[in-house]
């Protein structure tokens, strides 16, 4: 092939090379930008996501949510781990991370217990809301049951609402499910003494507080 016959391919070329140059600086910006909404360190995003949760985060679901791969979430776990213990460092936090149930979730360290119980208790009492009575109701007469049972109910979010019961000492974690790891809430005796009665069985039947006796409750529970 002459240089006259090549000529004309190496234009061709040229002008190839050049549209995708030109190309590749206008989707620059997009994945520049996809790249900087995550550009916090890993560590930061996992406890983001772990201040916020109120059961276990099961590992592959903390992943996903903070964008990162299953195993360097996992060494990020455990780094996070040995800093809270104070390995390294000799000061331990007031709190800690704790694998529970298939899941990882913020704790208060046992001896803090005291002290946290005591600030709860000397909080001046606040009436509850229409939303904490209604899902202490479906907790009361529901019992065992997991956040996710008693919004299902509810059929709203009830994350803050379960949050002030379990502040208020109204309601306790009781169990995790072995197979979900969601946490089983119950009531407590603190509960019994506000009511005024012994038992939990001596709630008044549910079955006439319902507009149909029956929505969203299992029969076994309505007596």
């Amino acid at each position: 092939m002459t240089d006259e016959q090549a000529q004309p391919m190496r234009n061709t070329m040229d002008e190839r090379a050049t549209m995708t140059a030109e190309a590749g600086t206008e989707t620059a910006p997009t994945a520049d930008l996809r790249e900087e909404r995550f550009e916090s360190p890993l560590s930061q995003r996992v406890e983001a996501i772990l201040l916020i949760v109120d059961e276990p985060i099961a590992l592959v679901t903390l992943a996903a949510a903070v964008h990162a791969p299953v195993p360097a979430v996992r060494q990020t776990l455990e780094t996070l781990v040995d800093d809270y213990d104070g390995r390294g460092t000799g000061t331990r936090r007031g709190f800690e991370l704790r694998e529970v149930g298939g899941g990882w979730r913020l704790y208060v360290r046992e001896e803090q217990d005291d002290l946290v119980a005591e600030f709860i208790g000397g909080q001046a009492p606040a009436r509850l809301s229409q939303a904490a009575l209604e899902t202490l109701a479906v907790i009361a007469y529901k019992q065992p049951v997991t956040r996710g049972q008693v919004a299902s109910i509810r059929a709203v979010n009830v994350d803050s609402v379960v949050r002030t019961l379990l502040a208020r000492g109204l309601i306790t974690e009781m169990f995790a499910d072995s197979e979900t790891g969601a946490i089983n809430y119950g009531t407590t005796d603190a509960l019994l003494e506000h009511l005024g009665i012994n038992s939990i069985d001596e709630l008044p039947p549910i079955s006439p507080l319902l507009d149909d006796g029956t929505d969203g409750f299992d029969e076994g529970v309505l007596r």
